[in-house]
């Protein structure tokens, strides 16, 4: 059985998957991201660790600190062994991956941004990934900065206008991050 965007969910990871493949060690082990303080392997550890419940369970409410726990986990992995972790992880999502595909694509898109970004990569990002980059910036803006509830956002690529206040207008990735307190993407907004 297949659940709604499962399959945009396995595309994206192996994306992310040949962008670290292309890094030198160096920046695959100490590159700057948008994740303060996370290199892209620890950007990584994070969302492989996202597939094994058990480690939010651990950790009840504390979402930071649970997502720490699984950067940390692969910190001292050798590069090789991680590589090989994640393209099972990408082959094989978890049962609960898949069930929550339409939610973890936005997490995944952004994160896959922040080491794009970070690294001064860019890249066309493909329709349905934006889109769920967009949604999870929603979601993330209510408890990160609420940054939704003083301003209304305007994708120019294809979305209806969310929100109240001043208008800031960008694509619907720029915006996502934006929402999701990625603030180096200030710059691509057009502020009303």
């Amino acid at each position: 059985m297949r659940f709604p965007y499962e399959d945009e969910q396995r595309a994206e990871r192996l994306r992310l998957i040949e962008t670290l493949e292309q890094l030198p060690d160096e920046e695959f082990d100490t590159g700057t991201t948008l994740c303060a303080g996370w290199a892209p392997r620890d950007v990584l550890g994070h969302l492989i660790g996202a597939d094994y419940l058990a480690t939010y369970l651990r950790f009840g409410t504390r979402f930071n600190a649970a997502n720490q726990a699984q950067a940390d986990r692969v910190r001292h992995l050798p590069r090789a062994r991680l590589e090989e972790w994640a393209r099972a992880w990408a082959a094989a999502p978890s049962a609960t991956s898949r069930l929550g595909a339409a939610v973890m694509l936005g997490d995944l898109g952004v994160h896959h941004q922040d080491i794009r970004r970070g690294l001064g990569r860019p890249r066309e990002v493909p329709d349905s990934v934006a889109t769920a980059i967009f949604r999870e910036g929603v979601h993330l803006s209510f408890w990160l900065n609420r940054r939704l509830l003083r301003h209304r956002v305007v994708p120019t690529d294809g979305h209806r206008p969310i929100g109240r206040g001043p208008e800031v207008r960008g694509t619907r990735e720029a915006l996502g991050m934006w929402l999701a307190g990625r603030d180096p993407v200030s710059g691509e907004l057009d502020f009303a």
